[in-house]
């Protein structure tokens, strides 16, 4: 029972990839200890099902409740403090970027090599300029049943990828504050079906991927995840005048930029200890 409500607990805390910008639920999975068995069970769902079923089941629970309990919360806290807010969870990705890393190398001996390296630096330089540019290419969408389901297979992909952030995205193109407005009032046919369509039609078609890549190719697409997670990190910092719901620092004093340190220090010990979790409970 114990196991049971720890599991739940990482549902919960896996929501905050759903929701937090540039948080991944695949990174906090994989931190977590959850993620290679989670990709395993959807690119084969029909092998083991009632068993993998009913452990990912307080996951699952987990993962409502964290989006039913955090959206409210965090919609307030976002409107009010924002730089606060987001300086902290940036300390907290921070805080997760070492166990990427030694597990970017976990099956080579701990050795990096410049090909990886390569991987890293290309993505963080490539996928930020990408993530920082989307604005001015596409645009912002409306919030309506077609772009909630594209919303859905983005927050698929934050977690059948780690380090890719459906959030960032979602900020992007206009729909993340429709999408945690629809989450807080429990809007069930205009926001959590068109997602939960979007959610299935990505596993179902790019699960199988991922895992084949985290097979044959794991140490490079563990490093082009870190430059993506670095690349997402800092653009979550930065103000981008095309994107209306970007970082703003107009009206931030001397105090609010103090707490925000303070803030990001915390957020860095937090995520040191949830990586602690995955040694402990893997």
């Amino acid at each position: 029972m114990k196991d049971w409500f720890i599991r739940m607990f990482k549902g919960v805390i896996i929501a905050l990839g759903f929701i937090l910008p540039g948080v991944s639920g695949g990174v906090l999975a994989a931190i977590l200890g959850l993620y290679d068995r989670m990709l395993h069970f959807l690119a084969h769902i029909r092998e083991n099902f009632k068993e993998n079923f009913l452990y990912f089941l307080p996951v699952g629970i987990g993962g409502i409740l964290g989006i039913g309990i955090l959206s409210a919360p965090l919609e307030y806290l976002l409107a009010n403090y924002q730089v606060i807010v987001l300086w902290g969870f940036a300390g907290a990705i921070v805080g997760s970027i070492p166990s990427l890393w030694r597990e970017a190398s976990s099956k080579q001996a701990g050795q990096h090599t410049r090909t990886d390296l390569t991987w890293l630096i290309g993505s963080f330089i490539i996928g930020g300029l990408f993530l920082y540019f989307m604005p001015y290419m596409f645009g912002t969408l409306p919030a309506n049943f077609a772009t909630f389901i594209l919303a859905g297979a983005l927050i698929a992909l934050g977690v059948l990828v780690p380090g890719l952030s459906p959030s960032n995205f979602l900020l992007i193109l206009g729909l993340y504050s429709p999408m945690l407005a629809g989450f807080k009032s429990f809007d069930l046919l205009g926001v959590f079906l068109p997602i939960t369509i979007g959610g299935v039609l990505a596993i179902l078609l790019f699960s199988k991927l991922m895992e084949y890549l985290l097979e044959h190719y794991y140490s490079r697409v563990y490093h082009f995840i870190i430059g993506i997670v670095l690349a997402s990190t800092l653009l979550i910092l930065i103000p981008n005048p095309k994107s209306a719901e970007s970082i703003s620092y107009a009206g931030a004093g001397f105090g609010t930029f103090i707490i925000s340190l303070i803030l990001f220090g915390l957020g860095v010990l937090l995520g040191l200890w949830m990586s602690g979790l995955e040694e402990k409970y893997k």
